[in-house]
């Protein structure tokens, strides 16, 4: 940790980003009374965790970091990996899709410091202008799926599909314990759903659910709208089928369609969930973009996350605030039902502000333009003899080639269009708003196929067409068709909000970190942002090197062997962390360990995860100051032994404090047989310091 900045004209990259320049740094040491930055640290730090410096001065695991860029050079370096890259034509579909982000949002909202660096929207009395934001994202959830109430986003479809399961769960009051999912629901969100399903004791029995919902007694069934094959069904009798065995019903609707298909609502579901993505958020090789979730009225106090609603403030004016936030983990904590301690705020104001600024007939025109080249694709296919699997689809084909995937899928990739193999005898193709007619073409060339070039006039009477509902039919979506009447709503929204760009925020740890204008620049290149994350690993060499060298990076700061960059929160970090731990016990055969230690200080969500991998949270007591209660914790190990799976302990504390007995407490946890989890949400302050990874953490997220 250096001293001080060099002294030269031009500074660096730490003294644009880091506030003290030297002169401060060295007021703060007089004051503090100690004589450089490394005193302060060992003053401040339990001995027997810091790291010695090298030979060179440098800390343990951060011999092969690169030396600091300036703001140019790491922008050379991004432009390089950006390069590795290809942008091809996407029509792999899957949940993800190429879109169009109008520039007056790029501009305004996704580059703009007024929406990126608010904190959490925790504070309705500086949040005004987000919240009414998020309550458009509600609005337009509910009008396009047909439910009562949408929460303000989810992390992604996956999570949100998983939150529908424990939701239909908790509502069914009775004995069954098993879910029904369709055979052909994304395979990323059936893999979520296993996940999450397993600690919970849930059993999913995947199966054709366009056959009927199979014998045995079900709590809930999950389906797709279309389906990851491109199929569409109506699913109204299965609907009426499940309800009258008792079970809910979810369905992961896809809002674009929407525009066309009759509602989940309005044929008796339960549950919608899915994904706002292809309204104006590029793919971005997998996110993060916001999941949505929206239920009737009667099941709006199961509903996780936050909702906003609408109140009134002292002088009588509407207001908007946080509701029904007495379900969060913060208060109930182990007691919760779901760890989702935050949402895609940002991303979700983008997908809000696409339907705003297109309204009902613009989506709607997408759709059907989006229809009517997927409508091409299976003309000239079906006109060449070759077999069109589904007769009802929204924008993705699928076609039956036998034996000929793999030679369909190399030909279209020779002409830059990635398409979906799903086996051996059958490719699908999406389309999306992003597709023109010579796609079109290119690719049924791919199959051999000469293109007419005769395109369908009004594709709405492909017999998909059965919405007569109204929808985005409030002011917020049909006011603002030009650039400059979005541009001024933005900017009221924004004026109604106090974020980083106009003053500090005195809130949260583990939230304001601040991303540099020349960290965040890159996000919007097509190089990274038009990669769907099922590209071809060829199209990707640049992201995949960007992603490695982070793995290296942090695994050296770490002291850890190995991090996944997967989960897309702090709380899924935590969840697939205590997992691990939970899957270490089981794999040494030692399956009974199912308590969780978790001091009173933590943070809420500690407990919130902890209870939903199975664990019986044990709280541990704190002394005074804040710290763990060092005699009450070895009580509790001593209690617990045999059943001990974890320790959770945040470090530094949330208090903001290097607690000293640190070592000593993962020492006791790891001689009873347990496995320490070192939340890593304060990790900023350890960095070149000391290692969870070699104090005693098993496990951390970050």
């Amino acid at each position: 940790m250096s001293e001080h900045h060099e002294t030269r004209s031009e500074l660096t990259f730490v003294d644009r980003h880091i506030g003290p320049d030297a002169a401060a740094v060295d007021t703060l040491l007089s004051t503090i009374g100690v004589s450089s930055l490394d005193e302060l640290a060992a003053k401040a730090l339990p001995a027997g965790i810091l790291d010695a410096l090298t030979a060179d001065g440098v800390a343990p695991g951060l011999e092969n970091l690169p030396a600091a860029a300036s703001e140019a050079e790491a922008l050379a370096e991004l432009r390089g990996l950006a390069d590795a890259n290809t942008v091809a034509v996407s029509m792999i579909g899957q949940g993800y899709f190429d879109t169009f982000t109008p520039p007056v949002l790029r501009r305004n909202i996704l580059e703009n410091p007024a929406w990126y660096t608010a904190y959490t929207p925790y504070q309705p009395e500086i949040s005004q202008g987000r919240l009414e934001a998020l309550l458009n994202f509600q609005t337009m959830v509910t009008d396009l799926t047909g439910l009562e109430v949408a929460n303000a986003s989810m992390l992604d479809e996956g999570t949100a599909a998983a939150e529908a399961m424990t939701l239909m769960h908790r509502a069914v009051r009775g004995s069954a314990n098993k879910l029904a999912v369709d055979v052909d629901v994304y395979a990323q969100t059936a893999a979520v759903l296993a996940t999450r399903a397993e600690p919970l004791g849930i059993e999913i029995v995947t199966t054709d659910l366009s056959a009927g919902l199979p014998d045995g007694e079900f709590f809930g069934v999950i389906t797709q709208l279309p389906g990851a094959s491109g199929r569409l069904v109506d699913w109204s009798d299965l609907i009426a089928a499940a309800h009258e065995r008792g079970a809910l019903v979810a369905v992961g609707a896809d809002l674009l369609a929407l525009t066309l298909v009759t509602p989940p609502g309005e044929i008796g579901a339960d549950v919608a969930f899915g994904t706002t993505q292809r309204f104006g958020v590029p793919m971005g090789f997998g996110g993060p973009h916001a999941g949505y979730l929206a239920v009737h009225a009667k099941h709006a106090r199961q509903l996780p996350g936050r909702l906003v609603g609408v109140s009134v403030d002292a002088d009588g004016s509407p207001a908007y605030r946080l509701a029904l936030q007495t379900r969060e983990q913060h208060i109930r904590r182990d007691k919760a039902t779901s760890n989702i301690c935050t949402a895609q705020v940002l991303l979700a104001v983008m997908a809000a502000m696409y339907a705003s600024y297109h309204g009902a007939a613009g989506l709607t025109a997408i759709a059907r333009r989006v229809h009517a080249h997927a409508e091409a694709v299976a003309a000239g296919l079906s006109g060449a003899g070759i077999e069109v699997v589904h007769d009802a689809f929204f924008d993705t084909v699928l076609a039956r080639v036998p034996g000929r995937a793999e030679d369909v899928q190399a030909a279209a990739k020779q002409r830059g269009i990635n398409v979906w193999r799903r086996d051996a005898d059958h490719v699908s193709v999406a389309c999306d708003e992003m597709t023109t007619d010579e796609h079109v073409a290119a690719v049924l060339a791919a199959f051999g196929v000469e293109d007419s070039a005769q395109r369908a006039g009004d594709p709405a009477s492909a017999g998909i067409a059965t919405r007569t509902s109204a929808f985005l039919t409030h002011p917020a979506f049909t006011r603002y068709r030009t650039e400059t009447d979005m541009m001024r709503y933005l900017r009221s929204l924004a004026d109604k909000d106090i974020a980083l760009d106009r003053s500090m925020i005195p809130l949260g740890s583990c939230t304001m970190k601040l991303n540099a204008a020349a960290e965040m620049e890159a996000i919007t290149w097509p190089e990274f942002a038009r990669q769907h994350p099922f590209a071809p690993a060829s199209d990707t060499p640049g992201l995949r090197r960007l992603i490695a060298d982070l793995q290296d990076w942090l695994t050296g700061i770490t002291g850890y062997d190995e991090v996944s960059l997967q989960p897309n929160a702090g709380s899924q970090g935590e969840y697939a962390g205590l997992l691990a731990i939970q899957a270490y016990h089981e794999q040494r055969g030692d399956t009974g360990r199912d308590v969780c230690l978790i001091p009173s200080s933590a943070h809420g969500t500690n407990a919130a995860s902890a209870a939903l991998v199975g664990m019986k949270v044990v709280v541990v007591a704190c002394r005074s100051n804040g710290d763990v209660d060092l005699d009450d914790l070895r009580a509790k190990v001593d209690q617990y032994a045999d059943r001990l799976s974890a320790l959770m302990i945040t470090y530094p504390s949330t208090h903001g404090v290097y607690e000293q007995d640190v070592a000593d407490i993962c020492a006791a946890v790891h001689d009873a047989g347990g496995q320490v989890y070192v939340d890593g949400a304060n990790l900023n302050a350890l960095v070149g310091l000391a290692r969870p990874g070699r104090f005693g953490g098993d496990v951390s997220h970050l």
